[in-house]
């Protein structure tokens, strides 16, 4: 409706210039000074417009310019402001220097669009004779720039008018993101961030304090609702939820709807007690009102302002601060603003109302103001650095490029100069201000970024800046440190998730409403609100549940501080010290009839073969390598197949030295030869292992396990390995079977019998060794065969050479010549009786043709062998 009046009102100037006809006036005058160059001014010096019903309007009605209420001090102030900057720029040598003024005609847009346009239209219109104010036949100089207003609201319909002739338009406070739009605003500029860089931030500050779960109140316009998309466009993208979104009209003139809205937000504030932190792009009359309708203590939320209210104070006028809570305000970069205090000091309110400024006289009628001390006071206490600040910066620019526009013009001639040639002027000017630099960006903006404020009660009027915002790096520096109220708000939905827990949101909730659930084993969240949990290596790494981090997975193997591996260790090395103890008694009793029958340098070599079967024990243990795995089975299979072989060596000898069948005898008198048969059977072994060393090589395995990493040897091939150990048991079974045989021999010298039981103890070792080394697993695997190695080694040590060292020691008497031949003539005798009561023959017959002879050469000595021809003649 707004848009088809003006555009009505358009028509008929255009008809009052071709047909002359008269028409109502609607220039409504408001602060003017001539000059040479003039900058037109919009400021929102009343909050509101009267609410006008336009259902009783008919045909015969005429545009009327809708009536101002609520005085607003602070629109006035910032009037003030553009007034002070002119006349500065006047005073200055850039202008002084040329003889150029500037000039300026401020109105009241009072906070409404179309007020607005009424003055942008007074603006670009320039008066007829009639309706001059000087009532002179020379018309109004045209502006050639508007600054203004603060309104992104307004700022979008007065840019849109202003478009049409591109007239350079500065906005001091305008922040809508969509006025950087340069194809839609070619000819608006503003000297501040736009609102991508505040919502930017203010979600920047929500994630350095982990609040995310948040409202957000809006005004209902194209700001408001900008601001909001933009708002919730980054708490997307940061993991922040928005748990509520109020709107609230954009008129203060329908005081009943917004109360109904204001009413309803809080009841939605208090309703959401989770909700802590509520950001508002809403006016300060707006707050005043929602902060003066709470019904509750508040005290522990945040209110995050946006520049729209965040230096308004005095809407604490009748509220606590402490009863609503902190509020965070972010307000745009300030610099000295000195001289303008000094200028209200200096104000002269009759002279100003004399040089036409009817907002000054209207200002000083107010009723809390009285007198002009009090007035100077509420213009001072309404002054807000930033904005002050913006609107000097916005006629700094423009005196800036007017000064460089006209050292080329003569711009004391109306006319010389026009808008689009300021403008273009306007986008590449570089100007100086207190020291600095600034320019205007490729969207007509500047950047300055932002002040953060804590308020601390309307009597203080510091601004309270604890931290600085900058968009070129989207950080914040912090000037304060104590900041305790603030960081230890807590606004979430639900409680964070701890390291080891992850996030499980229900489906249809907010992300940011979840339930927390243990990582479970080899997963892990080292993050706090993880929104799930992590994999572990788990070649390598391993974690519990409730993780929060994944652990090396340890090697295991059998290690040399185990207690088993020690109590084995011990033993191995308790075997071989008796083994050396037996060698050197051996030695010493080389000679004896008793170690010649236990086989003389045989006994030696089946000690050495013995010590290096328990040599190979020790490899067992300790980190396995290939090298320990391929060196242990190997020196265990070739020394005890040695041993086993000179054990069999031994059997063959008793056997031939005590047989009584000489057909047999001689045929084992002929297959009798000890180191060759000890060779063939070492031959084949080694030719196993060395089969097995080249195709199949045993090597280190890793065996990955829940929690370790089990080291240990592969066999490489499980036949090969269980050949080796079947070619020692068939070594052993044929020298079980050979000594059973001579079972009966003397007792004293019963070699057969002690070798029977050795074997047997080997033979029942392995074969419970087989079952158990396949059903065990684990890092004992090795101990397995360990025992199985010193059960063996032990067995045939003291099965062998023990009983020698009790006779060598403690029964010398049987270590003789004459103990030995009673030992074999009381063999000899008992043998005849035996065969007397088996046959009912004399054996004196049977032994006529069978001379028993003791033939073994390491019983006793050549030249003292017996011959017995008879049984009874061996005495």
């Amino acid at each position: 409706m707004a848009g088809l009046n003006l555009t009505f009102l358009l028509m008929l100037s255009l008809l009052v210039g071709v047909t002359e006809a008269s028409l109502p006036q609607f220039s409504h005058q408001g602060a003017m000074a001539h000059g040479d160059i003039i900058i037109g001014g919009l400021f929102p010096i009343h909050e509101a417009v009267e609410t006008v019903n336009n259902t009783g309007l008919d045909s015969s009605s005429t545009p009327q310019r809708p009536n101002c209420s609520r005085f607003y001090t602070k629109g006035l102030n910032q009037a003030l402001a553009m007034i002070h900057a002119v006349e500065m720029a006047n005073r200055s040598p850039m202008l002084s220097s040329l003889n150029i003024t500037l000039g300026y005609r401020i109105y009241d847009t009072c906070s409404d669009v179309t007020t607005a346009l009424w003055a942008v239209r007074d603006l670009t219109q320039p008066f007829s004779d009639c309706d001059s104010p000087t009532n002179s036949s020379q018309p109004v100089q045209p502006i050639m720039a508007v600054i203004g207003p603060s309104s992104s609201e307004i700022s979008i319909a007065v840019a849109r008018e202003l478009n049409l002739q591109f007239i350079p338009q500065i906005s001091y406070a305008s922040t809508a993101t969509i006025l950087s739009d340069k194809s839609r605003f070619p000819a608006f500029m503003r000297t501040v961030p736009n609102d991508e860089y505040q919502t930017h931030a203010m979600v920047q500050l929500l994630k350095d304090n982990k609040w995310t779960w948040v409202g957000i109140i809006i005004t209902d316009g194209d700001y408001g609702r900008s601001a909001m998309e933009s708002f919730v466009k980054h708490t997307e993208t940061e993991g922040i939820c928005v748990a509520f979104k109020a709107i609230l009209p954009d008129s203060l003139g329908d005081e009943q709807k917004l109360n109904i809205q204001i009413n309803k937000t809080v009841d939605i504030i208090e309703k959401n007690t989770k909700v802590n932190v509520v950001i508002s792009f809403a006016k300060a009359s707006q707050m005043k009102l929602l902060f003066q309708g709470l019904h509750r203590n508040v005290s522990n939320k945040i209110w995050v302002a946006s520049d729209n209210w965040s230096t308004a104070k005095h809407i604490l006028k009748d509220v606590n601060l402490s009863d609503i809570g902190n509020v965070l305000g972010f307000t745009f970069k300030s610099g000295n603003v000195t001289t303008f205090h000094q200028y209200l000091k200096d104000l002269q309110f009759e002279i100003e109302a004399e040089l036409k400024n009817p907002f000054l006289e209207e200002f000083f009628k107010q009723p809390e103001i009285g007198n002009a001390a009090n007035a100077i006071q509420n213009l001072i206490k309404n002054t807000y650095l930033d904005m002050v600040f913006s609107v000097q910066m916005s006629v700094s620019a423009i005196a800036n490029a007017v000064a460089e526009l006209c050292v080329k013009k003569q711009c004391k001639t109306p006319t010389t100069i026009q808008p689009w040639e300021l403008l273009k002027q306007l986008r590449n000017i570089t100007f100086e201000k207190e020291g600095e630099i600034y320019n205007f960006d490729a969207n007509g903006d500047i950047n300055l970024g932002y002040d953060v404020c804590l308020w601390e009660g309307p009597e203080t009027e510091e601004r309270g800046i604890i931290a600085e915002y900058y968009p070129s790096n989207s950080s914040f520096t912090f000037t304060r440190k104590n900041l305790s109220d603030i960081e230890n708000v807590v606004s979430k939905c639900s409680e964070s998730c701890q390291p080891g827990e992850y996030k499980k949101t229900a489906e249809g909730q907010h992300t940011c409403c979840y339930e927390c659930l243990v990582c479970v084993e080899n997963q892990y969240s080292n993050l706090t609100d993880a929104d799930a949990c992590s994999m572990c290596d788990t070649e390598n790494m391993w974690s519990s549940t409730n993780s929060s981090k994944c652990l090396h997975k340890l090697h295991e193997y059998f290690e040399w501080n185990c207690v088993f591996a020690v109590i084995l260790l011990m033993l191995t090395a308790f075997g071989i010290l008796l083994l050396f103890s037996v060698f050197a008694l051996f030695f010493w009793q080389r000679d004896s009839l008793v170690v010649k029958a236990a086989g003389g340098p045989l006994c030696h070599l089946t000690l050495f073969s013995l010590l290096g079967s328990f040599v190979s024990v020790i490899f067992f243990v300790g980190e396995p390598s290939n090298e320990t795995c391929m060196v242990r089975q190997v020196i265990f299979g070739l020394s005890f197949t040695l041993c086993v072989s000179c054990i069999l060596v031994k059997s063959l000898k008793i056997l031939l030295a005590f047989q009584m069948n000489l057909d047999l005898k001689e045929l084992l008198r002929k297959l009798y030869k000890p180191y060759v048969i000890i060779c063939i059977c070492m031959g084949l072994q080694g030719t196993i292992c060395t089969i097995w060393l080249t195709l199949h090589m045993p090597f280190t395995g890793k065996v990955v396990q829940p929690k370790s990493i089990l080291l240990e040897c592969k066999e490489g091939s499980d036949v090969m390995f269980g050949l080796m150990l079947g070619y020692i048991a068939f070594l052993a079974l044929i020298c079980f079977t050979f000594a059973y045989k001579g079972r009966k021999l003397p007792q004293k010298y019963n070699e057969a019998k002690f070798i029977t039981f050795g074997m047997l103890i080997y033979l029942m070792a392995w074969v419970i060794f087989i079952p158990v080394y396949i059903t065990t697993h684990g890092k004992y695997v090795p101990a397995v065969e360990m025992v199985v190695i010193l059960i063996s080694n032990y067995g045939i040590l003291s099965c062998h050479f023990l009983p020698k060292c009790y006779i060598i020691i403690f029964k010398k008497e049987h270590n003789t010549k004459d103990a030995f031949l009673n030992s074999v003539y009381e063999y000899a005798r008992k043998s005849a009786e035996n065969i007397r009561g088996l046959t009912g023959t004399d054996p004196q017959r049977k032994t006529e043709n069978s001379v028993y002879v003791i033939s073994n050469p390491s019983l006793v000595t050549e030249e003292k062998q017996v011959s017995v021809p008879k049984i009874d003649n061996v005495a």
